[in-house]
């Protein structure tokens, strides 16, 4: 589904991703862990185009990003992504804001479109909701929303970046289990950034560990959690995230 070989990323002559060598399979859950700035987000955001890469090569369900005249947009119709603030369109209800991207890019017929949109929200337990504007949403229920707005594209990947890190602690669980619910019973590949450690265990194929733009461990998650990591770096942010 995914392939990087040695991407570079910059942010100016800031060297974010360095020699990134990685394939991820369809189907898989793959959980991307590090310390703050080791170059996790910037990875995914380079998956769907939102962050152009420097050098290399970069294959997305077939396409090459790398390539001028790849239509990135053809990629973001099979690739979603839930970002840590929502992003959800404001002057639109909750209903709207799942229908619209299926309306303008597949051209759904609006009751389909419609009949699923309210699957959806049944699916992420929000179907009451379906008249409200985001301003009436708790943090929890905004996110739950926007994964339900990603799913409406029926995408073959799904990334997650970060998605929980900005809710206060009693909303983390609704939102992760509509989380597991996707990578337990679908057979979409998602990528995840988090620091939600039980989250990893219970549902990723695999842990990529990254520090300073560079991945240090690609494990299964049985190696990762069972073995400890096999590197000093990656056992110290362990160490520490068990800590706190």
């Amino acid at each position: 589904m995914i392939e990087f070989h040695n991407v570079q990323k910059y942010y100016g002559k800031f060297h974010a991703l360095k020699d990134i060598n990685l394939t991820i399979d369809a189907g898989e859950t793959v959980v991307l862990i590090g310390p703050s700035g080791s170059g996790k987000s910037s990875l995914i955001r380079t998956i769907n185009g939102l962050d152009p890469i420097r050098d290399g090569k970069l294959i997305v369900n077939g396409f090459d990003l790398a390539d001028k005249k790849t239509n990135v947009n053809l990629i973001r119709k099979d690739v979603g992504m839930v970002f840590q603030h929502f992003n959800l369109y404001h002057n639109k209800n909750v209903l709207e804001n799942i229908m619209l991207a299926p309306r303008i890019v597949l051209k759904r017929p609006e009751k389909e479109n419609r009949e699923f949109a309210m699957q959806l929200l049944e699916k992420v337990g929000l179907a009451d909701k379906a008249d409200n504007m985001p301003a009436q949403l708790s943090g929890g229920q905004k996110q739950r929303i926007a994964i339900a707005r990603s799913l409406a594209m029926k995408p073959k990947c799904l990334l997650f970046d970060e998605p929980t890190s900005a809710l206060d602690p009693e909303m983390i669980d609704d939102v992760l289990n509509v989380m597991k619910d996707i990578a337990k019973n679908s057979k979409m590949t998602m990528l995840v950034v988090t620091h939600e450690m039980g989250f990893a265990r219970d549902v990723a194929d695999r842990v990529i560990f990254m520090a300073d733009g560079r991945i240090i461990e690609d494990d299964s998650t049985e190696k990762f959690f069972g073995d400890q990591p096999s590197t000093q770096r990656a056992r110290d942010f362990m160490s520490k995230i068990s800590g706190h």
